[in-house]
């Protein structure tokens, strides 16, 4: 199972939220590089790098700490966040990101979205992410009534191998993930499942393992030093 860990960016820092509440947010560092580079000296190969200011504007915006960071490390990364357009998507991969995940721009445009997994096959994640089973958008400011199991298997149907659901309930908040919702989408479906969203303690990453995960996504708990990065040196090792 791959150790994920995030930086969320706002104005070019490292920030995180609590249930993808902008008002809540909590800067970590200014120089999410500094933060990265850690990472990678503690045996991490992968980055969920999210462009907060991107979501909420609906286009691009820290595309600039996307080349830093893709430049200054060896970390492959994912990146998402306001991407709704192909030129978007382009400055993302020319960026450095390894793979990128469409969000919003999946409800909005699912045609597009159809379009771009025959393109770029498995470069392309789909973010599903979900207040009480029903996805949200727009940097989890609007809602929908899709189901997020149904939506996920309609995806499934165009070819997408790679998901990363996050429970919005669960987010930032250290209480713990959604490991029912996790069990449910790994058991109906057939996607290569990443979850993200409430990681709290190092038992939480062995639980998301233990259910099948090919990923997890940390975020505040390392920030907050619930987890530490020897922990996760120890168990990517030990793995």
């Amino acid at each position: 199972m791959k150790i994920i860990p995030a930086i969320d960016i706002i104005d070019g820092k490292c920030v995180r939220l609590s249930k993808g509440d902008y008002g809540t947010k909590k800067i970590y560092n200014e120089n999410p590089l500094e933060i990265a580079k850690e990472f990678e000296n503690f045996g991490i190969k992968y980055l969920h790098l999210v462009d907060l200011d991107g979501a909420k504007s609906k286009h691009i915006v820290n595309q600039k700490v996307l080349e830093t960071i893709a430049k200054e490390t060896s970390l492959e990364i994912d990146f998402g966040g306001g991407l709704k357009t192909l030129e978007d998507i382009e400055i993302a991969f020319n960026s450095g990101a390894k793979q990128i995940t469409i969000g919003s721009i999946s409800v909005q445009d699912p045609e597009f979205c159809s379009s771009l997994i025959d393109r770029y096959g498995e470069k392309i994640i789909l973010g599903a992410d979900c207040f009480q089973r029903k996805i949200k958008t727009s940097g989890w400011l609007e809602e929908s009534e899709l189901n997020i199991i149904e939506f996920i298997l309609e995806y499934q149907k165009k070819g997408i191998k790679n998901v990363i659901c996050t429970d919005i309930s669960k987010d930032g908040m250290l209480e713990g993930p959604s490991t029912e919702l996790y069990q449910d989408i790994l058991n109906q479906t057939a996607v290569q499942l990443t979850a993200s969203g409430g990681i709290s303690c190092l038992e939480d990453v062995y639980k998301m393992k233990e259910i099948g995960c090919s990923g997890t996504i940390i975020g505040k708990a390392i920030y907050e030093g619930r987890i530490s990065l020897n922990q996760l040196q120890n168990f990517i090792q030990n793995a």
